[in-house]
């Protein structure tokens, strides 16, 4: 598209691409340092993008305001980046890392999270222009959460692309929904330091030894793992062949307990109490007659299970259920519990049983 621009503009436009391998190159390293940056404070971010503004962009800019600028270097976003947030909070943590690797012109920077009247809903970001050491253009660098973004590209694709003047009840309903995502940030932040508060709670539980009070779900069993709570189970099996004991995760015996109805971590802290002397009888009817070196840390949990479901009547049935749950359903889960019913029915937990 061809532009009609004046002698001034057109210098400045050659300026640019004098000059564009150079803008290509630093936008580049700039993207890096930001990313290194987050990766070494663990801030993580759901994406950091960059671009260099195209010649027809720029073009237009300068059709437009080209009187406006001296030089190329009153123009802040020939290099621009973006990092989008999952949550609003970390628009602030991404600022400061972005503050203590740039000079930031405060004078140019917008916050325009502060700039809508208290009655109104719309665009929110945060925008910086910042200089490098050694690099004579500023460039923008702007900061928003996921639907911040989706926000923005909504509102540009409706109220703005098309360069017709929308009626009055489009743009109140774009209020509204801008509305709605404002809340729903809000939401999601809420509920994000609600659930660290709980974790919080429940690790500090587990570390007391509270286990009754600390319900058995997902964060707190990883919590209860640990203390290795199947720990001296595991190696006093170990010890009846001087196996070593390979680590695997633990993870899916969380659904196992809950299937037995356990509650609480309390419950499972009782089981390895109760059950861990005829969980180690069977362990070693299993393995004492082989020359098995290497044992697998879930066997100690496995065998509480079964030891409870035994004890408890679970019978065949309850055995099936433990290795469709480990294992998916599958014929051959019925083989295995009958197998471990005959191995287990003359062991003197069986015999106390009775």
């Amino acid at each position: 598209m061809e532009r009609l621009l004046d002698a001034h503009s057109k210098q400045i436009l050659q300026e640019y691409l004098d000059h564009l391998p150079e803008f290509q190159e630093k936008a580049k390293e700039i993207y890096d340092t930001i990313q290194e940056t987050f990766k070494k404070v663990g801030l993580i971010v759901a994406s950091v993008e960059y671009r260099v503004k195209t010649e027809d962009s720029l073009a237009g800019k300068l059709e437009l305001k080209g009187a406006k600028y001296k030089s190329l270097a009153d123009i802040t976003d020939i290099i621009g980046l973006r990092v989008i947030t999952f949550y609003s909070e970390d628009v602030d943590k991404v600022a400061s890392a972005i503050d203590r690797l740039f000079v930031i012109d405060w004078e140019n920077s917008v916050d325009k999270r502060k700039m809508l009247e208290i009655d109104s809903f719309g665009y929110l970001s945060l925008h910086y222009i910042c200089s490098t050491e050694g690099f004579p253009y500023r460039f923008e660098i702007q900061m928003r959460t996921i639907l911040q973004h989706a926000w923005a590209n909504m509102n540009h694709d409706t109220g703005y692309k098309s360069g017709v003047e929308i009626p009055i009840y489009y743009k109140r309903s774009l209020s509204r929904m801008a509305g709605l995502l404002e809340l729903v940030d809000d939401e999601f932040s809420r509920i994000r330091e609600e659930l660290a508060d709980y974790r919080r709670r429940v690790q500090a539980l587990v570390a007391s030894g509270n286990l009754d009070d600390a319900p058995l779900d997902g964060d707190t069993y990883r919590s209860y793992l640990n203390l290795n709570p199947f720990r001296r189970l595991n190696k006093n099996i170990a010890a009846i062949n001087q196996a070593e004991i390979q680590e695997v995760s633990l993870m899916p015996y969380l659904e196992v307990f809950q299937s037995l109805g356990f509650t609480t971590l309390g419950d499972i802290d009782r089981l390895i109490k109760n059950c861990s002397e005829a969980a180690f009888q069977l362990s070693s009817y299993q393995i004492s007659l082989t020359d098995l070196d290497i044992i697998s840390s879930s066997l100690g949990p496995q065998n509480l299970c079964i030891v409870y479901i035994l004890i408890n009547g679970g019978g065949t049935a309850g055995l099936r259920k433990l290795f469709d749950t480990l294992n998916g359903a599958n014929e051959s889960n019925e083989m295995m519990a009958e197998y471990i019913m005959d191995q287990a029915k003359d062991l003197p937990f069986m015999n106390e049983k009775k």
